[in-house]
């Protein structure tokens, strides 16, 4: 009998979308689509605009009240937005 080395399908798309530099942006678009899951409905309506620069999440929002309220939390964030990712694709988040 012939041994053959099988791979799943999850090792060989993860391996292409690497050797093509789209793992990381991929992983970058997911977290920002997780931003209403993280932090609720209500604050997800205030957020205006989400993206990914230098590891950095910058958020703009259009309460201030609510910019200085997320900026106490924005450790516990970093860590649930990575945590869905399973992956650390940002160190820091800021908002405007």
């Amino acid at each position: 009998m012939f041994k053959r080395n099988t791979e799943t399908l999850k090792d060989i798309l993860l391996r292409n979308l690497r050797e093509q530099g789209l793992e990381t942006p991929l992983k970058q678009k997911r977290l920002v689509e997780a931003w209403p899951g993280v932090v609720g409905p209500v604050i997800a309506r205030y957020t205006l605009n989400t993206y990914i620069y230098n590891q950095t999440l910058y958020v703009r929002l259009s309460n201030p009240a609510l910019r200085s309220d997320l900026s106490m939390m924005r450790g516990e964030l970093v860590k649930k937005l990575n945590a869905v990712v399973g992956e650390q694709v940002i160190t820091d988040i800021r908002f405007s």
